[in-house]
């Protein structure tokens, strides 16, 4: 189940109000003695991915059970971050946080599909499966009704932002109004069409040339060249350096001075942009790369534009 952007926060008694956890989403499937597979949202296992998580089946009272959560990285203060948990995969040590697994609905409680309960009912039913002594897995708590109140802190603590439920709502396995996010900035997924060469000492590239899908067309909206450390440049240029295409993807190509010297690509990437604004030619303003994200599929990546609730 995918929340929908919404432009404002707001408050109301019917709907509980959760942090934006900024990591990857996962569905737990626990079947129990050991046995378990994170999901990515593109129907990848994760189980590989992150070591750190072996033994979640044992963070319950009881398996098998089927639970939604995202995969972060929490700082000392127990903020979430993606771009630390990208750096996870590179470095040793202290680079990714502690490594959790964030939970917040409950599908199949190893008796009964839960999917039409209500969301309240499903989410106290969780919290009592896990058990006090868990070391991997952390209950996403929740306020009720003051959704304004927990974007303030959001924002004051510099996180990604909230997230909105109706209380009586059931899982739908789609993109839904019953459940809404609120950012307190911009960040989006972007495809990767294309990069420049670099300037000066630089090495590998210069910008990422990035776009979003309207229906079939893929649209430019600009070039990411802040974000990256000299080590991040190499391992992006690897990446990028087998999907190398000779024509470019974009529906209308970037203007004369990018398009004469960019390096066109397989729109197969996706990264992790965070930014100002969109300009209203429809390019990033003050765009930074995150990360890049193997957990979701290039055709799926649209603009996001909030809507009103």
């Amino acid at each position: 189940m995918l929340p929908t952007l919404i432009d404002k926060p707001f408050d109301d008694e019917g709907w509980l109000f959760e942090i934006k956890w900024d990591g990857i989403r996962a569905i737990g499937v626990l079947h129990g003695r050991g046995s378990y597979t994170l999901i990515s949202r593109n129907q990848l296992s994760l189980n590989s991915k992150f070591p750190e998580l072996a033994g979640l089946d044992e963070q319950f009272a009881r398996t098998p059970l089927v639970i939604d959560g995202e995969i972060v990285s929490l700082d000392s203060l127990g903020r979430s971050s993606f771009q630390r948990l990208q750096r996870r995969f590179k470095k040793e040590g202290s680079e990714g946080g502690h490594i959790m697994y964030s939970v917040f609905d409950l599908l199949y409680d190893g008796r009964h599909d839960l999917r039409q309960r209500p969301l309240d009912e499903r989410k106290a039913a969780l919290e009592k499966l896990i058990k006090p002594s868990a070391k991997l897995v952390m209950y996403s708590k929740h306020v009720i009704g003051k959704g304004k109140q927990l974007f303030a802190v959001a924002r004051r603590r510099k996180l990604e932002g909230i997230v909105g439920k109706r209380r009586d709502s059931t899982y739908q396995e789609r993109r839904s109004r019953d459940w809404v996010k609120i950012k307190a900035h911009l960040e989006q997924e972007f495809v990767v069409g294309g990069y420049t060469d670099p300037q000066g000492s630089r090495e590998a590239f210069g910008a990422l040339l990035v776009g979003v899908y309207d229906r079939a067309k893929l649209v430019f909206c600009g070039g990411v060249g802040t974000g990256f450390d000299t080590q991040m440049l190499r391992e992006i240029m690897r990446t990028m350096r087998p999907l190398i295409s000779g024509s470019c993807p974009f529906a209308v190509p970037p203007p004369p001075p990018i398009a004469k010297t960019a390096h066109w690509l397989k729109p197969k990437l996706v990264a992790e942009v965070r930014f100002a604004e969109w300009t209203a030619e429809g390019l990033l303003r003050q765009p930074v790369f995150l990360g890049l994200r193997t957990d979701k599929d290039a055709k799926d990546v649209v603009h996001e534009r909030p809507v009103e609730r």
